[in-house]
């Protein structure tokens, strides 16, 4: 499970990495086909998402000239910022494994 909060750059995207796409593309006012097309979505997953972030009113909904209007709220954006905090200390978690994987055996057990 930790593998794939870590690799949101695989082929396959995790619920949290859409989700915060999602409130990335409603920061400005958007349509819900908007948000479908840039997150790379179909009809059925957007309405699942749509619907779960609707109810945890992390995105708001409004009517505007009879169109539904999607939008990022505070509370979202809270989301966002924190996801992107915990993407950063996976990744520079991930960079200083590799730097110490790749020190030499001698370095590592170095007598004084």
């Amino acid at each position: 499970m930790n593998s794939e909060i870590a690799e949101t750059t695989s082929r396959r995207r995790d619920r949290l990495y859409i989700i915060a796409e999602i409130l990335t593309i409603a920061r400005d006012p958007t349509l819900k086909t908007q948000i479908m097309y840039k997150a790379n979505l179909s009809f059925a997953q957007l309405n699942e998402y749509v619907n779960f972030m609707l109810e945890i009113k992390v995105l708001s909904k409004t009517l505007d000239n009879r169109k539904e209007i999607y939008r990022t709220t505070e509370k979202g954006l809270d989301f966002l910022q924190r996801h992107n905090e915990i993407s950063e200390l996976l990744k520079t978690d991930k960079e200083n494994n590799r730097k110490s994987i790749r020190m030499p055996p001698e370095r590592l057990f170095k007598k004084k």
